[in-house]
Order: C-alpha cells, then structure tokens, then sequence
C-alpha cells in the first residue's frame, strides 16, 4: 500500500469510480464490429489521481474496487504510480465496472457499461477513510457516483467532511448518459451539488446539456456562474478552455497536436490544473497566473489525445513544458 504523508506539499483527494474500458484493437469500428478488444484501466477520477502524481504532484484515490482480478489490478496500477491507495476498499460480492468504449469511423465515443451494481457503487459512508478526506487541500469528484445509493450518501458525506476540514472542492460532472435513469434525472443530480464546489469543470458538451443552449458564449456559460464559485471553467478541445472568476474572464488557446485518442485529456487538464493551483492558491484571483496555469493545463490535455489510453498517455512534467516551448 502506498500512503503519502498529509503535511508535506498539498494532498489532492480525487473520489469516484475505477474501472476497465475494453477498447478495440482497431479504430472506427462499433463495438458490435470490433474483432477483439484491449483493457485500458479507466474511471475520471482515477485518471485525475494519476495524472496530479505522474506531474509530481501528491495525490489519493478514493473508491471502491471488487474484490476480483480486476480489482487487484486497477488499485496496483494506482500504486505504481505513486497514488495513495489508503481510501480504497474492496468488496467481496460485486465486480469491478467495466466498460466497452469504442470511437466510431465518425469520431463519436460509443460506451456500454456493465455495472449492475458493481463494486464503485456500494461504497458505504462507513467505508469512507475519514482521516484521508480531512489531510486534502483539495477534493476531487464527478457525478457518476451520484447515480446510485449508497454511493450517493457517501459522495455526499466525503464533500461534507472536505469541506469542514478546509479543502478546497473541486467538481468535473464528467456526463455519461447512459448510465442515468433519464436525461432529465442526470440534468436534476448534477446540479443538485453544483453550489458546493469552489471550482467547476465543464466540457462545451456539457455546457450545452447542462444550459440547453448549443453556445459557448460568455452568457450561456455564466448561467452555470455562482456567488461561491471561485473558478469556473469550460473546455473547447483543440480550441482551448475559457475561464471565469469573480473578477475576470477570458479565454487560453490550445497547442496544436496530431490527435490519436481524446480519452483522458479533460482528466490531465483537471489534474495539472489542480496540481498547480495546490502549489499556489493565489492563482485564483490572479489573472496571469491563472493564465499560465490554463496554459500548462491545455499542454497537458493536448499532450494525452497524441496516444492511445487514458492513463499511458498521460504526461509528465518534461513532456508538457516540451510543448510549451515548441509553441
């Protein structure tokens, strides 16, 4: 088990779901076409753990894993990449989630999951490492882990404690509809938690389904603005990403990369930004920090849609001040 000690840099906790995505071993077939199929360890969450430790940042996971093959793999992966494993458990009667994801020949990601229920969505308020949740400078989660009880309460109870002992939340909703009852109840959960965080994460996709409005106009953006929000942010792809704080606005350009793979580049965006801004906070009320910052994280997301795989694609320091210099 890997552990990381509280009192040193900032420690990012990142809660939700681990999982397998099997992934074609050819591009731009529907899964029903696929001849076979590679498993890529997965999960948004996870992803952000790993992709704050791989930038040298010090990091935890929070979830729940089956007590199964898969399982003992995803928390080993986390463990070699220098990820405190401490807040994982394990449960003996469900599997670990997995997920068939393919891009099909129209650049569209089809999903289909099985998790019915698997193990990420048993975890318990009892089973939350209260200790953990209290030693983060900033909490990370998503919305996945709101779909279900009792993963809901615990989701609920580990932002409580957070927030108590002084961290700083962060929220990606990351959408995957199809795991939602209806459109309507993942519109209803996701925003039932949005004024509880510090700062937010939205793709341009999720910006549309969350506003109903096919912009990413300054305006349609701002109706996702709240008074306790410190940043909001939106992310265009290869565009870029625009931010948005009490007292400023604006926008930060891309780097242009030849694209392999788009998985995981909105989680190395989250965990490059949210391991900078534990280095220094003030970056939120500082606009050309901030910009910096945005920078380093669009390089970091650029960087992870050049290879196959969320999590090998991931960069490190050297290969996103590479880019940045390249520009």
């Amino acid at each position: 088990m890997v552990t990381v000690n509280g009192d040193a840099a900032g420690l990012v906790v990142s809660f939700g779901e681990m999982l397998i995505d099997f992934v074609p071993t050819v591009s731009g077939v529907s899964l029903a076409e696929a001849p076979g199929f590679l498993k890529a360890p997965g999960g948004a969450p996870a992803n952000v753990a790993i992709a704050v430790a791989r930038l040298g940042g010090r990091c935890a996971f929070l979830g729940k894993l089956g007590e199964d093959e898969f399982g003992r793999m995803l928390a080993a992966i986390l463990r070699d990449n220098g990820v405190d494993d401490s807040g994982v458990t394990f449960d003996a009667g469900a599997r670990t989630a997995l997920a068939f994801v393919t891009l099909r020949a129209d650049g569209e990601r089809e999903f289909m999951f099985y998790r019915n229920p698997s193990a990420d969505m048993l975890l318990t308020e009892a089973e939350l490492n209260l200790d953990l949740i209290r030693k983060a400078k900033v909490f990370h989660y998503g919305s996945i882990s709101l779909i279900t009880e009792p993963c809901r309460s615990a989701h609920l109870k580990a932002m409580e404690v957070a927030k108590e002992a002084g961290a700083l939340l962060s929220y990606d909703p990351n959408l995957r509809l199809p795991l939602w009852p209806s459109a309507a109840e993942a519109r209803e959960q996701i925003l039932s938690i949005w004024d509880a965080a510090d700062i937010i994460k939205v793709s341009d996709v999720e910006l549309e389904f969350l506003t109903g409005t096919d912009s990413v106009e300054d305006e349609v953006a701002m109706r996702l603005w709240r008074p306790s929000l410190k940043l909001l942010l939106v992310t265009l792809g290869e565009k870029g990403c625009k931010y948005y704080t009490k007292d400023f606005h604006g926008s930060v350009e891309s780097f242009t990369v030849k694209q392999v793979d788009t998985t995981g580049a909105g989680d190395a965006f989250v965990g490059a930004l949210l391991g900078k801004i534990i280095e220094d906070q003030s970056a939120l009320q500082d606009e050309k920090k901030l910009r910096e910052l945005l920078r380093f994280a669009n390089a970091c997301g650029a960087i992870t849609t050049t290879k196959k795989g969320a999590i090998p694609s991931l960069p490190n320091i050297s290969e996103a001040m590479q880019l940045m210099e390249g520009a």
